[in-house]
């Protein structure tokens, strides 16, 4: 029989809530890199019983398709830090989409600034960002990129920049991407309360958002539960050739290699 809860009037239940999810963000920290090192997918197993059939074969049929995967810190900001290093990453191979971006990224903030976000609030963090797409434009190496996305400082900076991007792209479009969403919320206040946030999980609306306003094709793997062997994959925009592969595990984004 569980031990009878008994309710004690003089004890902050809130505080008590909030310390313990500190500790457990300390022990997240810890414990996962921000970005960690490739690693092959029988590490992946290892994250699974035995006994679970469902998601090891599904493992399974990753190792077809893909060469190996690459963590994320699981604090709600996967997607976001995800996308970022995976994108940076392609960048350094590729010259021509790198001087289509870096033309994107330097004047995202006079269209953020355009659509009423504060030039004080932002401008840091997009001199931030493009600190990082320079350095990606030099001779820049992957180990070098790995070492910035693990600075927490100017990792974070990197996921509120993508944040607001995301946020920027929804209000613009927002008669369209109205019709998305739940539970009588003006466009506004889903992104105030659930795209500018750190620790915010994103969902589809996210992605299908990044992934327009920066003009990068993503293809999301899923890995979940259903009855198919295969992992089903989505494409952001549908029928794109995808440069970004990401895994998604219900409430997690990792790194796919294909």
């Amino acid at each position: 029989m569980a031990e009878a809860f008994n309710f004690d009037p003089d004890k902050n239940y809130d505080e008590a809530t909030m310390e313990q999810q500190r500790n457990i963000e300390k022990e997240i920290s810890a414990n996962q890199a921000l970005v960690s090192f490739q690693i092959d997918f029988d590490t992946v197993s290892a994250d699974y019983s035995k006994e679970d059939e469902t998601y090891l074969g599904k493992i399974q049929d990753l190792k077809i398709k893909y060469k190996c995967v690459r963590r994320t810190r699981g604090d709600g900001n996967c997607f976001y830090r995800a996308f970022g290093f995976a994108y940076l990453e392609q960048l350094l191979t590729n010259q021509v989409d790198y001087a289509r971006f870096k033309e994107v990224a330097t004047r995202s903030k006079d269209e953020l600034v355009s659509l009423g976000f504060p030039q004080f609030t932002i401008e840091d963090f997009h001199d931030t960002f493009m600190d990082v797409v320079e350095k990606v434009g030099t001779p820049c190496t992957t180990k070098e990129l790995h070492e910035t996305f693990n600075d927490q400082g100017i990792s974070d900076y990197l996921v509120v920049y993508l944040r607001l991007l995301v946020s920027g792209y929804l209000q613009k479009k927002a008669d369209f991407y109205q019709n998305f969403i739940e539970g009588g919320r003006s466009v506004k206040e889903f992104c105030n309360q659930e795209v500018e946030p750190m620790g915010k999980e994103s969902d589809h609306l996210q992605v299908m958002a990044l992934t327009s306003a920066l003009g990068v094709a993503v293809r999301v793997v899923y890995m979940d539960r259903g009855e198919s062997g295969q992992c089903n994959h989505h494409d952001f925009p549908e029928e794109s050739s995808p440069s970004v592969y990401l895994l998604y595990r219900p409430g997690h984004y990792d790194i796919l290699y294909s």
